[in-house]
């Protein structure tokens, strides 16, 4: 018993930046809470350091964040820690490399949640960290052209209401 502990406890954890319908509230956040899909751990809330396109595309309103920083806004979104596991069902859920790549973007924090065994480990608000971000380069190009978001939420008043895959 006292081995598996140790085992469980050296999973190398990665932080993730959801910026879209993975959040709390959104329609596929529930993704993040399935156990089955591995672990995932709210750690906070920050924002994009550069500036991000996030606009609202394709026939089923689906968020993208454009990998075109220095355009945009500030994108809010949250920080979670995942196991590779949940990393692995990210990259699937996500089409990446195809649909959107994973990359590291620096993220602002804006509150921090997160359990830490030591104060020191626990990063101050408006400090940078780099998370990973699921963006994308690969677009139509007249999206560059929509309407940009700082903050996402799929009943917004935008009226762009997002379409679940399992009524595709």
């Amino acid at each position: 018993m006292i081995f598996s502990l140790t085992c469980a406890s050296l999973t190398r954890m990665a932080r993730v930046f959801v910026y879209g319908t993975l959040k709390k509230g959104q329609p596929n956040h529930s993704f993040m809470t399935t156990r089955t899909n591995g672990r995932a751990e709210f750690q906070g809330r920050g924002r994009t350091a550069d500036l991000y396109p996030l606009v609202i595309g394709s026939k089923h309103n689906i968020p993208y964040l454009l990998n075109v920083p220095g355009k945009g806004h500030h994108v809010t979104g949250e920080i979670y820690s995942v196991d590779d596991q949940m990393l692995q069902f990210l990259d699937e859920f996500e089409g990446c490399p195809d649909t959107y790549q994973r990359t590291p973007v620096r993220i602002e924090i804006l509150e921090w949640e997160g359990k830490s065994s030591a104060p020191e480990e626990r990063p101050a608000v408006n400090s940078i960290m780099e998370c990973f971000v699921y963006s994308t380069t690969t677009y139509p190009p007249e999206w560059i052209n929509l309407p940009y978001y700082d903050n996402y939420d799929s009943l917004g008043k935008h009226g762009l209401r997002y379409n679940p895959r399992e009524n595709r």
